[in-house]
């Protein structure tokens, strides 16, 4: 097999993520039958954190295992990685004793870098630009619950993020349109944007909700700029997701968030908590999108 990584969406073409929908479902089905599905049997999962995670880890720890497989948890703290040993040359050590690598960590050019230097697929678990299996996970959640995604509309609500620059990406290869609003100052960056004509700007957060098929928001601090909270509270204060924004969406529209939540910030519990919110399944489809992806990267179609 060639050598794939998965470090941001565009990586995989529409019919690699055709596959891989149908594959979380016929996994999760499994799971959901506690039918063992151990194709990973004596595999080796190495997850490197510099950013800490709950879902993330649980998700990927526990779907390996699920997989067969045996994960191994290294925290930059713990590991050479955290005293200055260079990336590449503990890519070529890690690499060379496992089968496949998670990293979740702050630039985008730390994955870049050692994906370059490994001889074993390499796993995007976030950077601080992309957040490519939570958008794996989250469109996943979308067709289970509303059918294709294509020609669907997608409203980004709140700070133009890892996971915002993500949605772009995936609006192109997948063929919907992405509607984002944000505070002045906390917008998209041009490089993220640039070619990408399925993707409209919004002053007003209600207008880019008017009739969405999918309203979906962030925390407004995100991990790394917590310096940053006191004004961000004051600048995001009118793009809080609430009853009255989902209200204008379509009428069947469905609510996400990639947790955690800070209720009452960018979203309102009755948002969250209410009728039209997957993000609990959200949450779980992590794992097995991510089972799917991970048996993709080491095994092919099966």
């Amino acid at each position: 097999m060639t050598l794939r990584h998965y470090l941001q969406f565009k990586d995989f073409v529409r019919d690699d993520f055709d596959y891989l929908f149908e594959r979380a479902r016929v996994i999760k089905e499994k799971f959901k039958r506690y039918e063992p599905h151990h194709v990973l049997f004596d595999r080796t999962l190495v997850m490197i954190f510099e950013k800490a995670s709950t879902r993330t880890r649980l998700s990927f720890e526990a779907g390996f295992k699920q997989l067969g497989g045996s994960p191994i948890y290294l925290n930059t703290q713990d590991s050479q990685l955290g005293r200055g040993e260079p990336i590449e040359d503990s890519a070529e050590v890690i690499s060379r004793m496992s089968d496949i690598v998670m990293i979740r960590t702050f630039g985008q050019e730390i994955v870049d870098r050692f994906a370059a230097h490994s001889r074993v697929p390499v796993i995007n678990g976030l950077t601080n630009e992309y957040h490519p299996c939570q958008v794996l996970a989250d469109i996943f959640t979308f067709i289970e619950h509303k059918g294709s995604i294509q020609g669907k509309t997608v409203t980004w609500v709140g700070d133009a993020n890892n996971m915002c620059n993500t949605w772009l990406q995936a609006s192109e290869i997948l063929d919907f349109q992405v509607r984002v609003s944000s505070p002045e100052g906390y917008g998209i960056k041009p490089e993220f944007m640039a070619g990408n004509t399925r993707v409209s700007l919004f002053a007003d957060p209600m207008e880019a909700a008017r009739g969405a098929h999918l309203v979906t928001t962030d925390v407004w601090t995100s991990m790394g700029f917590e310096e940053e909270n006191a004004a961000r509270m004051k600048a995001f204060a009118d793009w809080r997701v609430d009853d009255e924004m989902m209200a204008i969406a379509d009428k069947d529209a469905i609510f996400m968030h990639c947790l955690p939540a800070h209720r009452g910030e960018e979203v309102t519990s009755s948002v969250l908590d209410g009728p039209q919110s997957v993000a609990w399944e959200e949450a779980e489809n992590r794992l097995h999108a991510q089972k799917a992806l991970m048996e993709f990267l080491l095994l092919g179609r099966q």
